[in-house]
């Protein structure tokens, strides 16, 4: 059982590589314009953000909605292939994939949480982290052409239909679980703290969909900017495994130092985007701006609510969707040399944010 869910969290994680890593590159080579690949990209966060209130009011997520989603992932791939050079037709592939993928993930990460110990779990999760680093230095070895890459992203997508499929023999659980309306879970309670989210996010959207397009074009080569890509993956890796101490302190300065060591990323970016070692040092705060700032995240929402996996879901939602979805698009609408600049300055309201979200807790608190 291990075994098979760290080969899907290997295939899904290098499928996630290939999306995110290449295939902007791609767009641009094929004549995509930078506004165009933020839109392309705004639309699977988009998806993730509209998933959580689709299911929650209109869809059981059961094995036949699981297994459909593993298909049409496939069945998007090839849709890629065919619709590339269309931006319409594209743009709606990725909206199918942004779908199907959102779907994925939370149903094996379902199967996962019953079957494995949390000390276990973490061990196997982190496959996909290797998935993702390994699929980055292969490809930005290999790639030849813009077309092999989609080649790559169809064959990630079968590797994650085959063990994705003999996941499922251990859903011994009903993931169906019943979801209804709680009224009682008040965003407005916490608005700034939600809005942190947002723009925290929203502030990765030029890294995520432009880094590799930003370093190429001063002089790094494809390679050189996987190595950088895989660099920040592996610190990541390293944070989840010793990430636990830190995560017995107080969970919001984790939060504020987290947004801030981020905003101190972009601003290194922005200023030395051409010295190599720099660049390399501020991959390696991807350790705290991803995998700490994330588990804090987490760990924080589940003490904030009571409706705990409802607030897991908005996170998501607000974070990794309506934020990632927002950043893409603006990310295509003002990229060139000041992009990180401006996700820099995004990210210190953030971290405002959270300062006014921990001021009017402690009012909250004290009535």
């Amino acid at each position: 059982m291990k075994r098979l869910l760290s080969l899907f969290y290997l295939s899904y994680f290098a499928l996630v590589g290939v999306y995110v890593i290449f295939m902007p590159k791609v767009l641009t080579q094929l004549g995509y314009t930078k506004a165009e690949v933020g839109i392309i990209y705004t639309a699977a966060p988009f998806m993730r953000f509209l998933l959580p209130f689709i299911f929650k009011y209109y869809v059981a997520l059961t094995q036949r909605v699981y297994l459909f989603a593993l298909v049409s992932t496939v069945i998007t791939g090839i849709i890629f292939l065919l619709t590339v050079d269309n931006f319409y037709l594209y743009l709606f592939a990725n909206v199918l994939l942004g779908a199907s993928m959102g779907v994925t993930l939370p149903f094996v990460e379902t199967i996962a949480l019953y079957q494995l110990s949390k000390k276990t779990y973490g061990k196997v999760r982190l496959w996909g982290s290797v998935g993702f680093i390994l699929i980055a230095l292969w490809l930005g070895k290999v790639l030849n052409n813009p077309y092999e890459t989609l080649y790559y992203l169809l064959g990630t997508a079968l590797a994650t239909l085959t063990f994705g499929y003999q996941v499922l023999q251990y859903d011994q659980h009903d993931t169906v679980e019943g979801q209804r309306d709680d009224k009682q879970f008040d965003v407005a309670k916490f608005w700034a703290f939600w809005i942190s989210v947002f723009l925290m996010q929203m502030a990765f959207g030029g890294f995520y969909n432009f880094f590799t397009i930003y370093e190429t074009e001063r002089g790094f080569s494809l390679e050189i900017t996987s190595w950088m890509w895989a660099f920040g993956v592996l610190c990541e890796i390293v944070m989840l495994y010793f990430q636990g101490a830190l995560l017995q302190r107080n969970l919001l300065t984790i939060l504020k130092i987290s947004v801030l060591i981020t905003a101190f990323r972009w601003l290194l970016l922005y200023l030395y985007p051409s010295t190599l070692w720099i660049v390399f040092a501020s991959q390696s705060l991807h350790a705290v701006s991803f995998a700490l700032y994330h588990s804090a995240a987490i760990t924080y929402v589940f003490s904030l609510y009571t409706q705990k996996k409802l607030a897991q879901q908005f996170l998501l939602g607000m974070g990794f969707g309506l934020g990632a979805a927002v950043g893409a698009l603006l990310s295509g609408q003002i990229y060139g040399e000041y992009i990180f600049l401006i996700e820099a300055v995004i990210t210190l309201g953030a971290w405002e944010m959270l300062r006014v979200h921990e001021k009017r807790r402690e009012n909250i608190l004290n009535t």
